[in-house]
């Protein structure tokens, strides 16, 4: 799965006291839930499921009658959640049929200490781009050594 976070300039939301304002505006901010779409299935699953009970595995077919959607919707929201690392998956057997299914629940229980996982995940990603940065400017800088122009077809400035 691919790792994706919106990162921009923000206010923290330390002066807000009511979770849900904090988590809606929070959820917004990193690209889970898009400005002006609807967030209610969105905020209940992350609310209802991971925030209330983080350390209770969640089967995609509970999260679906619990919040009264399609299993499909689950997984499209359960995706976002999981492309961000924050989630755990674990595997779980059903007692009566011994099927065993895809339990998640938020990583070590604690929202906190999930997202030390997105933050390692955007330090490689800065890096990463950093090191595309650098070469590329190496790539400029020998281009210029050399004498071609800007075009990049090499022809020389007179």
């Amino acid at each position: 799965m691919v790792f994706e976070l919106s990162v921009k300039s923000n206010t923290p939301l330390t002066g807000e006291s009511d979770k849900n304002t904090v988590a809606r505006l929070f959820l917004e901010n990193i690209g889970y839930i898009t400005k002006g779409s609807e967030p209610e299935i969105p905020m209940k699953l992350f609310m209802n499921c991971f925030m209330s009970q983080p350390d209770k595995p969640w089967v995609a077919e509970e999260m679906a009658v619990m919040l009264e959607t399609s299993m499909p919707t689950v997984y499209r929201h359960l995706n976002k959640l999981k492309s961000l690392d924050i989630l755990e998956e674990i595997k779980l057997e059903d007692p009566k049929t011994k099927q065993v299914k895809k339990g998640y629940k938020l990583r070590y229980g604690n929202l906190t200490k999930a997202w030390t996982f997105v933050e390692a995940h955007v330090s490689a990603a800065m890096e990463n781009y950093r090191k595309t940065v650098d070469h590329l400017q190496s790539i400029v800088d020998s281009e210029h050594r050399k004498g071609s122009g800007p075009s990049g077809t090499g022809s020389k400035k007179k």
